[in-house]
C-alpha cells in the first residue's frame, strides 16, 4: 500500500509540474511572433550633409556676383577649394566655371575681391576648413 501511495503522489507531483511548466512557457508559435525582430531607423545614422547650395536650392549663375565673391579669397583672388567651402562636387565645379566666366565678362575682377563685398555674411571659414587637409 505505501508503494502504490508514492507512485501515486510522484506521478501526481510530476503531472502537476509539467502542467506549470506548459503554462509557463510560451508555446512556439506564440514565440516565433513575439521575439520577431521590429524594423526601425538606425538611431546612430547621421544626417547626410548637404552642400549650402544644395540645401538651398541655389544654382550659381556669373551674372551673381556677389554670390560667386563668397568663393573666392579677397586678397588673392584664388577660388577656395571644396574642403574649404563645403560644397559638393556638381556645385564646385559650377561655381568654378560660372567665376570664370564672369571674369571673363568682366563682372569679377581676377586678383582681388571688390571692396564693397568684403562686410558681407560668410557662407563658410576659410581660416577654420570643413575638412582639413591631410598635411
Amino acid at each position: 500500500m505505501s508503494l502504490l501511495n508514492t507512485f501515486f503522489t510522484k506521478n501526481i507531483y510530476s503531472t502537476t509540474r509539467r502542467i506549470l511548466v506548459l503554462t509557463m512557457r510560451p508555446s512556439s508559435t506564440e514565440s516565433s511572433e513575439n521575439n520577431a525582430p521590429i524594423e526601425m531607423e538606425n538611431p546612430y545614422k547621421k544626417e547626410r550633409r548637404q552642400c549650402i547650395l544644395c540645401q538651398l536650392n541655389i544654382t550659381p549663375d556669373y551674372k551673381n556676383y556677389r554670390l560667386l565673391s563668397q568663393f573666392q579669397s579677397p586678397y588673392t583672388g584664388r577660388i577656395y577649394g571644396r574642403h574649404i567651402t563645403g560644397l559638393c562636387k556638381n556645385k564646385q565645379a559650377l561655381v568654378e566655371a560660372e567665376i570664370k566666366k564672369a571674369q571673363n565678362c568682366a563682372y569679377m575682377p581676377y586678383y582681388y575681391k571688390d571692396k564693397t563685398f568684403l562686410k558681407d555674411p560668410k557662407l563658410f571659414d576659410p581660416q577654420n576648413p570643413i575638412r582639413s587637409h591631410r598635411f
